[in-house]
């Protein structure tokens, strides 16, 4: 009798660690995930492979196989080569503030940089282990994915108030699933993710460890190229008004990069705002190029004995909802400077022709160590 007891003991146990370890082998990695999600065919062996067989996800595929080839065409591949051809000392770390899940465009403007840091107020979020999922919960995911994307790819920003509700919905949420979707529509292959968070000094914890209160929870995403060369991204979801940055550690974070490239776009003109001046003061501080449209730093703030300025494209103006931000130095500067026209969209005024950029290199920057 004790044998038989022991046996069935034995078989049991076999059976609890058998059914572990199908579930362990069952559970996708973050590469699988993020091509599921972008409408790309995960690796062979991945579990993901039966749901891409649901015609919800067929259909998903062959929309985004649509939606970006139609963005890369006329928009990002000009981007690409416009930033070849004009940004030549770029810097390891890009500074994107108020940019959202946004790494489609930093990555067109900034595809060598070594460390992209992006902020927001979107939640930062979770794509839970899909396998484990109803077929109901992964059809609603997958179009929650696409509504979030839909005015990126049209207009070449986010529309803040859409993805407040967006992005929060579902067991698929926040920025992570769009991160994951650019990464791998750009061809990246994620090695490696981390949830984090910033204490007030900027110093960086995992997101687990007690103990500590933060204002900057995050993900760090490291990843790879055709090349093999790893980079990283981070994304913090963080108030950056003066308040904000003051009790978060995000800028001093920023900081241990050294001078790096800032790109701001679509930025609602916050740092025309004193209520933004230190993120504005840090921009100019801590950046070697600044490149933006006119949402960004005022071209006023700009001292002309630091900072040599040049214009592309053509400035509108501010669309209505924007029209208090008319910057009449910035009409000067683009009628006297004679800018040079960009064949893509960009900012709010997102129609190919009617898109400004200014570029700001630092003078000492020019000259100096290339980072």
């Amino acid at each position: 009798m004790l044998r038989m007891k022991f046996a069935a003991a034995v078989a049991a146990s076999l059976l609890v660690a058998s059914i572990g370890t199908a579930t362990a082998a069952e559970t996708a990695g973050p590469d699988d995930t993020a091509r599921f999600l972008a409408g790309m065919p995960p690796s062979s062996g991945s579990p993901l492979v039966p749901l891409t067989r649901d015609r919800a996800w067929q259909q998903h595929a062959h929309s985004f196989d649509s939606a970006f080839a139609n963005v890369d065409r006329p928009q990002l591949s000009r981007i690409r080569a416009w930033s070849s051809a004009t940004l030549h000392a770029p810097r390891s770390a890009v500074f994107y503030m108020f940019s959202g899940p946004d790494f489609l465009y930093a990555n067109a403007f900034f595809p060598n940089a070594s460390t992209y840091v992006l902020s927001g107020l979107e939640p930062v979020g979770q794509v839970p282990e899909l396998t484990a999922l109803p077929r109901g919960s992964i059809a609603y995911a997958l179009a929650t994915v696409e509504r979030s994307l839909s005015s990126v790819l049209a207009l070449s920003f986010f529309i803040t108030r859409d993805m407040r509700v967006q992005l929060v919905g579902g067991r698929v949420n926040g920025t992570l699933p769009i991160l994951y979707v650019f990464l791998a529509r750009a061809g990246k292959t994620i090695h490696a993710v981390e949830f984090v968070k910033l204490d007030e000094q900027g110093a960086e914890h995992p997101a687990a460890e007690r103990g500590i209160r933060s204002l900057a929870p995050g993900v760090k995403i490291v990843f790879a190229g055709s090349d093999g060369r790893e980079q990283t991204l981070y994304y913090f979801s963080t108030n950056l008004d003066n308040d904000g940055v003051r009790r978060s550690g995000f800028l001093q974070f920023c900081e241990k990069f050294g001078p790096g490239d800032s790109f701001v776009k679509s930025a609602s003109y916050l740092l025309h705002s004193g209520g933004f001046s230190s993120a504005r003061r840090f921009l100019l501080e801590h950046s070697a190029l600044v490149l933006q449209d006119d949402s960004g730093v005022p071209v006023s703030q700009f001292d002309k004995d630091k900072w040599r300025l040049r214009p592309f494209g053509h400035y509108a103006g501010p669309i209505p909802i924007f029209a208090r931000f008319y910057q009449p130095r910035l009409s000067d500067l683009f009628r006297r400077g004679r800018p040079s026209p960009i064949d893509f969209g960009v900012g709010y005024r997102w129609r190919p022709h009617e898109s400004n950029l200014l570029l700001a290199e630092r003078e000492s920057a020019k000259t100096g160590d290339q980072r």
